[in-house]
C-alpha cells in the first residue's frame, strides 16, 4: 500500500503545540519587542496581569479573516489580531477581548469584530461583566464594508448588555474613529498616558479647519477627563489600568440580577469627632467634601470616578460595614459645589449605573443652587438638572441624602430630597434648606424696611438671622417631615450603617412601561 503513513497522536499534538505557540507570538518577536519599548504590555500580557492565575479560557486563537484583496490573500492574521476569553479575578467570572497592537496594529476586520461581539454575548448569557482592553489603529481598510459591519454589531451588542452586566474599557493605545465608539457606550473608561481616543485625527482636522493640533491634546487621557468627560479614570501605564480595572470590579456586582459583593469588615460605627472640624459651620467657607467621605466609609477608601471633570460634584464608589455604595456629593471648595451643565451630567449617568446594578446611593449636601448665567441658560441648564430629577425619581435602589450645611431650591430637590423618593434624610446642625441663602431672600423680603431703618447694617443683620430661624433651620424641615432626623456629626456612619442595613431588602414597584424618557 503507497502513501504517506498516518501521522500518530504524539506527532499531532507537537504540532497542535507548535501552532498554538506559534499564534501566541501575535506580529512576532520584533513587533511584541517594539510593543514593550514603548512602555506598553503585549496584549496578552494584559489579559495575564488582569485575571487571576492561570484561569484563562481562550476562543478563537486560529480564527482567521477571509478577505482576498489588497494583498490580504493568505496573509496569516493570528487570532485575527484580538485576544478574547473568560477568566476570573478574585475568582469571580468575567469575559474579555484584548485588542493586539503587533498584528495589522491590531485593527478590526469583520473576524476581529466577531470575535469580540461573541465574547461579548457570553458575557450575557453567563451574567459576568465584559473588559475590552483597546489597542488599535482603527478599520482595516483592506476589508472594507466588511470592516464597518462588524463595528456595528459590536456597537448593538454594547448596548444588550448595557444595565444588565457591567462592561469596562481600557485604552491602552490608539483609539480611532468608529473604534472609540465601543468604549463611550460602556460603563465605565480606564485610559493610559500613552493612549490617545478621537472620532477625526489631527490629519484629517488640519484638511478640514485648517486647525493644527496634536494626538495628545485632541484625544489624551488629560483633554477626554477634564473636557470632553469621556474618560472616568487616568492610568499612568498599563500595569496601573488594569489595577483600575481589578479594583473597580470590587465594588460591583456581576450583573444586574444580583447585589454587589459585601466583604468582611470590622463592625465599626464609633463617633468620629473629626467631621465635625471638617466643615465649618460658616456657610461660604468652602471646605474639601472628600475628607468628610472618607471620614465616615469603610476605612477611608473611596473610589473616587471622573475626578478630573466637573469636579464641583464628586462621585465614586465606597463600603459602608462592608456593603458596596454609590456616593454623589457637593464640593464646596470648587465652584462653592453648584450644580452646571457638566456637574448634572456627570452625577445622573454615575446614579443610573448605580441604580442599573442595585447599589444604593448615598447623598451629601452641601449645595447653594444651579449656577446661573447666561451661558448656562443657553448651554441647556434646564434640560441638563432635569436629567438628576429623573435619574434620582427613576432610581428604586436605597437612597439616602444627608444635609451638610447649604440646600437651597431646585438644587435642593436635584440631590435627592424626599419628595424625589429618598428613603432616609439625616440632617446635620449646620443644615439650611430653603428657597434660597438667608442673605439673599432678605433682600426680596424685607427690601422696603431695610431702605427705611435707621441703622440698615443692623437691620439686615437682625431680618437675616429672623428668615434662618424661620424657614432655613433643619428643626422647621424635620417638622415637615422632609428630613427623618438631625443627626451628630460623629455619628453619621452609624446611621448610615443602619439605614442601609434596614432597606437592603427595599422593594418598589413602578408603573409598567418599556422605558421613560430622560431629558437627553
Amino acid at each position: 500500500m503507497s502513501g504517506n503513513p498516518k501521522k500518530s497522536m504524539d506527532d499531532l499534538v507537537a504540532e497542535l503545540r507548535n501552532r498554538k505557540d506559534h499564534l501566541r507570538q501575535g506580529g512576532g518577536p520584533d513587533r511584541l519587542a517594539k510593543q514593550k519599548e514603548q512602555g506598553k504590555l503585549t496584549a496578552r500580557e494584559r489579559v495575564s496581569t488582569l485575571l487571576d492565575p492561570d484561569s484563562f479560557e481562550e476562543f478563537g486563537l486560529f480564527a482567521q479573516h477571509r478577505q482576498v484583496h489588497f494583498g490580504m490573500a493568505g496573509k496569516e492574521v493570528p487570532a485575527d489580531g484580538v485576544v478574547t476569553g473568560a477568566g476570573s479575578i478574585d475568582g469571580r467570572l468575567v469575559h474579555l477581548a484584548s485588542q493586539d497592537f503587533t498584528v495589522l496594529g491590531g485593527s478590526a476586520g469583520e473576524v476581529h469584530s466577531n470575535k469580540v461581539a461573541d465574547v461579548m454575548e457570553q458575557a450575557l448569557h453567563t451574567g459576568s461583566p465584559f473588559i475590552f482592553i483597546n489597542d488599535s489603529g482603527g478599520a482595516r481598510v483592506q476589508e472594507g464594508i466588511d470592516s464597518l459591519s462588524g463595528y456595528g454589531r459590536v456597537f448593538y451588542t454594547n448596548v444588550q448588555l448595557s444595565g444588565a452586566v457591567p462592561q469596562i474599557s481600557l485604552i491602552c493605545g490608539p483609539c480611532a474613529g468608529g473604534a472609540a465608539y465601543s468604549p463611550a457606550l460602556t460603563d465605565f473608561i480606564i485610559q493610559t498616558r500613552q493612549s490617545q481616543m478621537f472620532i477625526t485625527g489631527p490629519q484629517v482636522i488640519k484638511q478640514v479647519t485648517g486647525e493644527v493640533i496634536t494626538s495628545e491634546a485632541l484625544g489624551g487621557p488629560d483633554a477626554h477627563m477634564s473636557l470632553s468627560g469621556v474618560t472616568h479614570f487616568i492610568a499612568e501605564n498599563d500595569e496601573e489600568a488594569l489595577y483600575l480595572c481589578r479594583r473597580l470590579l470590587s465594588f460591583l456586582p456581576a450583573n444586574n440580577l444580583e447585589d454587589p459583593p459585601r466583604i468582611p469588615t470590622e463592625n465599626n460605627v464609633d463617633p468620629n469627632p473629626e467631621l465635625a472640624r471638617i466643615v465649618p459651620v460658616e456657610p461660604k467657607q468652602g471646605y474639601d467634601i472628600r475628607n468628610v467621605i472618607c471620614g465616615i466609609v469603610d476605612q477611608g477608601d473611596f473610589l473616587e470616578v471622573q475626578e478630573g471633570y466637573a469636579r464641583n460634584v464628586v462621585v465614586g464608589f465606597a463600603r459602608i460595614l462592608g456593603r458596596s455604595v454609590g456616593v454623589i456629593a457637593n464640593q464646596p471648595s470648587v465652584l462653592s459645589g453648584v450644580l452646571d451643565v457638566n456637574a448634572s451630567t456627570k452625577a445622573s449617568r454615575f446614579i443610573r449605573f448605580c441604580n442599573a446594578f442595585n447599589i444604593p446611593l448615598i447623598t451629601f449636601v452641601d449645595v447653594p443652587g444651579f449656577l446661573p448665567g447666561v451661558k448656562q441658560e443657553h448651554d441647556g441648564i434646564i434640560r441638563h438638572g432635569a436629567k438628576m430629577l429623573f435619574a434620582y425619581s427613576a432610581a428604586t435602589v436605597p437612597k439616602i441624602q444627608v444635609i451638610l450645611r447649604k440646600s437651597y431650591g431646585g438644587a435642593h430637590l436635584a440631590m435627592c430630597s424626599k419628595d424625589l423618593g429618598a428613603d432616609r434624610v439625616f440632617a446635620w446642625p449646620t443644615a439650611e434648606v430653603a428657597v434660597m441663602g438667608a442673605e439673599g431672600a432678605v433682600e426680596i423680603v424685607f427690601r422696603k424696611e431695610m431702605q427705611e431703618a435707621q441703622d440698615k447694617s443692623a437691620r439686615r443683620a437682625e431680618l437675616i438671622e429672623q428668615y434662618r430661624s424661620t424657614f432655613s433651620s433643619p428643626y422647621v424641615s424635620a417638622g415637615r417631615g422632609l428630613v427623618d432626623d438631625i443627626i451628630e456629626p460623629a455619628d453619621t456612619r452609624r446611621h448610615l450603617a443602619q439605614a442601609l442595613e434596614y432597606l437592603h431588602a427595599k422593594r418598589e414597584v413602578r408603573p409598567p412601561k418599556k422605558h421613560g424618557l430622560i431629558p437627553l
